[in-house]
């Protein structure tokens, strides 16, 4: 597939995804559904990218979803519409590799979605978070409803999408919903440094850690303490742990 919104670099085992609709400041279409979906397609049965890097060009993360496309929607569109982001963002959270979203600007609507759909945010200290669709008339349908309540608490998704506010860099911070902001130019150069710290560890223990973090927290404690029991012993198995416990007592660096 030749790509018009994705532009798409893969190299040192990371790939690069930079979402580029600039005269609609990078907002979320159907175009890029498709597009999205396809790349997805491509990369789940790879195994030499062990980490997923998802950013914006110009000063945009994505500014929100395309309104020009809604506007004449009804009901049955707009339950498509809705359930096609759900998807292709439950396509994106459920990879068993990372997913790193570096916000250059703003996460806005979708583009905030996108952004929690991702297993972490690193943020510019330019970039603002928000879900204004209440100024719309309309509500998250991206399921930003259910993953902001998730990752910032009751109070604040609340607050969010009831006041349609949009954030800073720092407030977000503040609020967990990304991890680390970071000076506009040095972005990039933090994001791939953690990206690589990540591709140097076990791929294995890595897929697995973030399914069983994942999973577990739609599960009772005790329930999810012991799936992650059965998981930690089943890498045991793996020879790829076991050449990691052997190059610690060797004092190297481990050969995958």
């Amino acid at each position: 597939m030749e790509y018009q919104i994705l532009n798409i670099q893969i190299m040192d085992r990371i790939a690069v995804v930079v979402i580029s609709r600039p005269a609609a400041m990078n907002a979320l279409n159907s175009d890029f559904f498709s597009e999205f979906n396809h790349f997805l397609d491509d990369l789940e049965p790879r195994d030499d990218v062990k980490v997923l890097v998802i950013t914006g060009a110009g000063k945009s993360f994505v500014a929100g979803a395309d309104i020009a496309e809604m506007v004449n929607f009804g009901k049955e569109q707009g339950l498509a519409f809705s359930i096609k982001g759900q998807r292709t963002f439950d396509r994106l959270e459920q990879l068993n590799i990372p997913v790193i979203a570096a916000i250059n600007g703003y996460a806005l609507g979708g583009g905030c979605e996108l952004a929690m759909a991702c297993d972490f945010r690193i943020a510019s200290n330019l970039a603002r978070f928000g879900q204004p669709e209440m100024n719309l008339g309309l509500m998250p349908g991206y399921a930003g409803t259910q993953r902001l309540s998730r990752l910032t608490g009751l109070g604040n998704a609340l607050y969010m999408i009831l006041t349609a506010a949009t954030i800073s860099a720092d407030d977000a911070l503040r609020i967990g919903l990304v991890q680390k902001v970071t000076e506009p130019g040095s972005l990039m150069e933090e994001v791939m440094k953690l990206a690589s710290k990540i591709a140097d560890n076990g791929s294995q223990a890595v897929a697995v850690a973030k399914k069983i973090i994942r999973q577990g927290l739609e599960k009772e404690f005790s329930k999810a303490s012991q799936m992650e029991s059965e998981a930690f012993a089943k890498l045991f198995d793996q020879a790829a742990t076991k050449e990691g416990l052997k190059a610690f007592l060797e004092k190297r660096k481990p050969d995958w």
